[in-house]
């Protein structure tokens, strides 16, 4: 499986089934694309770099907060080598409305400074390489790879851990064992739009308080669904 370590995840292998059939999967999947047919990436961008420093960004805050605050940080510094040689101070400056501005700022910095200096300016395409980028995990590797260069990929974040396991098509105590349940559930030509239809869902309907299960398209067949 590219871009996991199985000799560390094998033992996850057991939690990741749920008590859902492919027939039921695909029907709940095929209900949140015909309620969210136009499910994308909701951050700005310009290209695969901006994708990249956005999705770092976009760690514990709204995409909204982070589309306002690229919108000047792209019009200053457009590539991985003019934001490599940004002064800190001044970055600091236009992306602090956001969290954890300060470590973003370090961290967007020296990200350009290694694909400016390792990859010739361009993004690699490769999860290993890009996991070895500081401040960039599982969840902003996959959004990259997926958005950015076309893969199939499911990247969890809390609306996705959230809803997955909410609805039952995932089980799943964490974000990796979350992941790698919706791997094995769903079919992998299906994993871009279910995961960006997952995010819609939960920022929709299914939020972390007051679930709106009464107009949830999926009440029928949700695991959790009082009605």
């Amino acid at each position: 499986m590219k871009g996991l370590d199985k000799g560390k995840t094998m033992g996850l292998n057991k939690n990741k089934k749920t008590g859902f059939d492919n027939k039921k999967i695909n029907k709940i999947l095929d209900i949140l694309d015909c309620t969210y047919p136009n499910a994308e990436c909701a951050l700005d961008y310009g290209s695969v770099f901006q994708l990249l420093i956005a999705v770092t960004l976009s760690a514990q805050t709204t995409d909204k907060s982070v589309n306002i605050v690229t919108k000047k940080l792209f019009e200053r510094y457009a590539n991985a080598k003019q934001l490599s040689e940004a002064n800190a101070q001044e970055v600091e400056g236009i992306i602090k409305q956001i969290g954890m501005y300060k470590t973003k700022t370090k961290n967007i910095i020296e990200i350009s400074k290694k694909i400016a200096g390792m990859f010739n300016g361009e993004i690699p395409g490769e999860y290993e390489e890009l996991v070895k980028l500081p401040g960039v995990g599982r969840k902003t590797a996959n959004v990259v790879l997926s958005v950015g260069f076309g893969e199939q990929r499911i990247a969890v974040d809390t609306h996705v851990f959230r809803v997955a396991n909410r609805i039952g098509i995932a089980k799943g105590k964490d974000v990796l064992s979350t992941e790698l349940s919706l791997m094995e559930n769903i079919p992998r030509e299906r994993w871009t739009q279910t995961h960006h239809g997952l995010i819609f869902h939960g920022r929709n309907c299914c939020k972390a308080r007051n679930p709106n299960c009464k107009e949830c398209p999926l009440n029928e067949d949700c695991l959790s669904s009082p009605l």
